[in-house]
């Protein structure tokens, strides 16, 4: 586990934003910063923003870097289901990706019953719904339990980045967001994707619990996988180990994902009502730590420390004035 005081030293160098005037065709997310091409690529920054609850809350330590290095070693662990977006990666935070046609929808595939935002399965299930997104759920089952099977529960996503809605793959259809066959081939796609990240995080000690995947379609119309695949921002992961036993005691699993935060606010006040409490650095260092635990897990990797006490901004410019020279 990376040492707390490296940690702690990059609070105060964390990219919180990453505009270039030199780069055309801006454009911030919540927590990504993209920049068109005009040779059809696009350069994606992932920053170290966190948001949660339709909120950017705080700026967490080399958090974007893990997000861009676990993409991408999913991003080739996947090729052979699905054709992705990325293409280079002339920074540890950015990707270079072909630019696509996003498609409005997120297909969240989902094996527990889980989750604190209100458009979670369990936050469904806890008020006593029985059908979520088309699926029919048992009765008696509780929090974080095992579902009998795997399911898809997709979700919009706005154009202008309000608040996604869980619905069912026939509202997709017959609104027109996508055509049947286009569903067909996303279901199949996510069902693949994610069977493969559960064997290698088992492999790993890891339970990959759910996540959420986004598509466009390239120049020829073909489905591509987009943005970032079974990072702890797109999923959760659990410890494989302490599960049961955490299970059976009825208490939270040991989770690296964004999870964390979720609850840690969530006991504090309502996130869609309250005003969001300042997160102590105590906080966001042992967040930081979780993200980099993950990333060094499922991978095998060792997490390559940028330099120490350089802007994560300045650092970003300069490879990305090399990348284009």
């Amino acid at each position: 586990m990376l040492d707390s005081e490296i940690i702690r030293q990059q609070i105060p160098l964390v990219l919180t934003e990453c505009e270039f005037p030199e780069l055309p065709n801006y454009y911030k997310g919540k927590v990504r910063e993209n920049y068109d091409l005009d040779d059809g690529k696009r350069i994606l920054i992932s920053t170290d923003r966190q948001s949660a609850f339709d909120k950017v809350l705080a700026a967490v330590p080399f958090k974007g870097q893990v997000l861009t290095q676990t993409a991408k070693f999913w991003f080739e662990k996947t090729a052979d289901i699905c054709p992705n977006h990325a293409l280079e990666y002339p920074d540890p935070n950015v990707v270079v990706g072909r630019k696509l046609k996003m498609l409005p929808v997120e297909v969240v595939v989902r094996d527990y019953l889980t989750g604190s935002t209100d458009t979670s399965v369990w936050t469904a299930y806890s008020k006593g719904s029985r059908e979520f997104c088309g699926n029919e759920l048992p009765d008696g089952l509780s929090k974080n339990s095992k579902l009998p099977e795997t399911i898809l529960t997709p979700s919009t996503k706005p154009d202008d980045g309000t608040h996604d809605i869980s619905v069912a793959p026939e509202f997709l259809i017959e609104g027109g967001l996508v055509t049947d066959e286009q569903w067909d081939e996303l279901a199949r796609i996510s069902l693949a994707l994610f069977a493969r990240g559960k064997e290698i995080a088992a492999q790993n000690g890891l339970i990959l619990v759910d996540t959420k995947y986004e598509f466009g379609l390239d120049d020829h119309g073909v489905i591509t996988l987009a943005d970032e695949i079974h990072t702890p921002d797109s999923s959760r992961y659990w410890i494989a180990d302490t599960y049961e036993a955490k299970h059976e005691r009825g208490e939270e699993p040991e989770s690296l994902d964004k999870e964390f935060l979720r609850l840690w606010i969530a006991a504090r006040c309502d996130p869609y009502k309250d005003e969001i409490p300042e997160i102590p650095d105590d906080v966001l260092v042992k967040f930081s730590q979780k993200y980099i635990n993950l990333f060094e897990t499922v991978t095998g990797q060792k997490f390559e420390l940028p330099e120490i006490g350089v802007p994560v901004k300045e650092r970003i410019r300069k490879n990305l004035g090399r990348y284009f020279n």
